[in-house]
């Protein structure tokens, strides 16, 4: 069983492949294996971050099943310092 690559080596890996896609040095070939491997990085990286999200909204809901949404304190911190100007 292959075991599956992390969020953050997936991403650099994706944007190794942009990187060279943007040049256009690559024959066709090339350029489409690069292509198809891409997708399959993007399609990883959204599926590890709609689950990420899915278990960010089960920690942040209440005994009651209404979801509790506080402001990390640096946005609270900014919007002080906005409301001070």
């Amino acid at each position: 069983m292959k075991e599956e690559m992390k969020f953050e080596k997936a991403l650099t890996e994706l944007r190794g492949i942009v990187e060279k896609l943007e040049r256009g040095e690559l024959e066709l070939d090339e350029s489409l294996k690069l292509f198809e491997r891409g997708v399959g990085l993007i399609a990883s990286c959204s599926a590890r971050l709609d689950d990420a999200q899915r278990r960010v909204d089960v920690a942040l809901k209440k005994k009651d099943g209404k979801r509790v949404v506080e402001p990390f304190a640096e946005e609270e911190d900014e919007e002080a310092e906005g409301e001070s100007s």
